[in-house]
């Protein structure tokens, strides 16, 4: 084969398969999640508005962190949903039952967000919605991993990926408020 002839072929294998990486990347909304009443909760349902994910525990020096996420839900939640997804996978600090985590969240901090079943947000049983979270292939932004308890993650009214945010940023933040406040 002729050199030109081979450059142009690899030109166009090449363009082919950069364009298979371009696929869409895997919407939020489609991804399938179970509150904590066992009721299917349907993300597709807070298009519109921006969503913040929080890994919980009532066990975990961050617990606290549930009244200032109540306090961000009660001023934005016309414009934000807060989901808090309970997780056993860090000291085991979530070990109670649905039932004891709901009683517990509500006795204690009043909390009137979404609450999803019990996940795994890292690990060999991660979670669809945390591979989402954490995975740029997926989110089509970053790829993260979940380091503790009360870490956060912010998505968009489009579903896009806008940041991710420690345990020991507060809820209340403005590295978080500012994006809610648009």
């Amino acid at each position: 084969m002729k050199p030109l002839v081979m450059i142009i072929l690899l030109s166009i294998f090449s363009s082919c398969s950069s364009k298979q990486k371009a696929e869409p990347m895997t919407s939020i909304y489609d991804i399938k999640v179970t509150g904590l009443e066992g009721k299917s909760i349907n993300l597709a349902d807070y298009k519109g508005k921006k969503i913040l994910f929080v890994n919980v525990a009532s066990k975990c020096g961050f617990t606290g962190q549930y009244e200032e996420l109540q306090k961000l839900y009660d001023t934005y939640k016309d414009n934000l949903m807060i989901i808090g997804a309970p997780c056993n996978q860090f000291g085991s600090q979530e070990s109670g039952t649905e039932e004891e985590i709901k009683t517990f969240c509500q006795r204690n901090y009043g909390v009137t967000f979404l609450m999803t079943e019990k996940l795994n947000v890292k690990g060999e049983n991660q979670h669809p919605l945390y591979a989402w979270l954490t995975q740029k292939e997926l989110n089509g932004s970053t790829s993260t991993s979940v380091k503790w308890n009360f870490q956060k993650y912010l998505i968009d009214e489009e579903g896009k990926f806008i940041d991710y945010y420690y345990s020991t940023t507060s809820p209340l933040s403005k590295k978080i408020t500012k994006h809610l406040s648009k």
